[in-house]
């Protein structure tokens, strides 16, 4: 079995598992905006399809990775035109929030994040894949959320740690 079928595998059931609980009492103090452990809240999210000839347009560093953020309106607006064409680009506040995105990298596959998990400040994206043998041609599927920022430092991305400034 394929490395990453295997990973999907993994994925998959830690999805249906839900194992990561949000820490609440912790959370709910006064001055206390969001922890650094526990399930990060989704705010917003959207599924398509991305063109690859539009790769480009992703945050530089992250163009190769099958997750990866954004972290700033230009950067959005121009992905989002790519994403859903001639559809309004949401109003996201970026002070307060970030958005993470999933994609296809070896096969045409539909793609959904269905939770983000934080430990230590670290963001993991938990996303669910059909699986196919599709090859990946004039387009991705991508999977783009919404959430906050508050406590989060970088996010995992395969084997690398990309951290957010």
């Amino acid at each position: 079995m394929k490395k990453n079928s295997i990973l999907l595998i993994v994925i998959t059931l830690l999805m249906m598992v839900g194992c990561s609980r949000s820490n609440t009492e912790t959370a709910n103090q006064p001055g206390h905006l969001k922890p650094l452990n526990g399930e990060a809240n989704i705010l917003q999210s959207w599924k398509g399809d991305f063109p690859v000839a539009q790769l480009n347009l992703l945050p530089e560093k992250q163009r190769e990775q099958a997750v990866g953020f954004i972290t700033d309106a230009k950067t959005f607006e121009t992905v989002w035109k790519a994403f859903k064409p001639g559809e309004t680009v949401p109003k996201i506040d970026f002070k307060a929030n970030l958005v993470l995105f999933a994609r296809n990298t070896q096969f045409f596959n539909r793609i959904s994040i269905g939770k983000v998990n934080v430990t230590n400040g670290m963001a993991e994206v938990l996303a669910m894949e059909t699986m196919s043998a599709m090859p990946i041609e004039d387009k991705v599927a991508m999977s783009l959320v919404v959430i906050g920022r508050q406590g989060i430092t970088a996010i995992q991305a395969g084997g690398k740690i990309i951290p957010i400034n």
